[in-house]
């Protein structure tokens, strides 16, 4: 049943909302987490990119049924941004997952048979204290603190880029999802489709990630943050190219 990992149908949802922190990281401390068919997507040739997304989802199905018949969940995806050239020799941006973690029992049983992404079940609590918003979880050690009020698109104070034009180039949407399957030596390429996507940079006062702590980055700095809202969205069934 190993072939139902490699999304054999085109899957639909809607983003509710997805916060995404961006993380730079020497391009040398990165490279070891990517496998040789996949090229860093950098900035400056200096630094690589880790992001985390946290993606209040609903109605996940495939694509064509009923919406009754879909799953609501929330999601956290650790994310490293990749390059990977096809082989009709175009370079295709995306994202090469390296954890995956949902509130919902069912979804990790189903991302689990359908995907790739390795979801484990966790606590997820969202709320709002004062005039921030804060999304936590005990179980995964992560808490993130952000504010609505960055409406002359700042970036963080340390950030590598040097403004929002700059970070928007890796504020998505990234167009592909890859993975690599080692035993076949073959990458399987998964497109998403997307409308509405407009990032708005918010502000992080506080964050604090355990898995990201536990990767032991000597240098890891808050490159930007943003959040869309009320995206339609879809993938597209998986296409497989042996690499060579």
């Amino acid at each position: 049943m190993k072939f139902l990992k490699n999304h054999p149908f085109a899957v639909e949802a809607f983003f509710e909302s997805s916060v995404v922190l961006t993380f730079a990281v020497p391009k040398e401390e990165l490279i070891e987490y990517i496998p040789n068919c996949l090229e860093l997507d950098t900035f400056k040739d200096e630094w690589a990119f880790v992001a985390i997304a946290m993606v209040k989802t609903s109605g996940l199905r495939p694509k064509g049924f009923p919406k009754i018949l879909g799953n609501d969940f929330f999601l956290l995806g650790y994310r490293i941004f990749v390059r990977y050239r096809n082989k009709a020799g175009k370079s295709l941006r995306g994202l090469y997952i390296i954890k995956s973690e949902t509130d919902k029992k069912k979804m990790e049983l189903l991302g689990n048979i359908f995907t790739h992404y390795k979801y484990s079940k966790t606590d997820v609590n969202e709320f709002k204290k004062d005039n921030f918003r804060v999304i936590k979880s005990n179980q995964s050690d992560f808490e993130v603190v952000i504010t609505d009020s960055n409406k002359s698109n700042e970036i963080p104070v340390d950030s590598p880029f040097e403004n929002w034009k700059d970070a928007r180039k890796f504020a998505g949407p990234l167009p592909h999802t890859f993975t690599y399957d080692r035993i076949n030596n073959s990458v399987l390429i998964i497109q998403g489709i997307r409308q509405n996507w407009t990032p708005k940079p918010t502000t992080v006062v506080n964050y604090r990630f355990g898995f990201l702590n536990n990767l032991k980055f000597k240098k890891v700095i808050l490159a930007s943050a943003f959040e869309i809202t009320d995206v339609p969205y879809y993938w597209k069934k998986g296409k497989i190219e042996k690499w060579e």
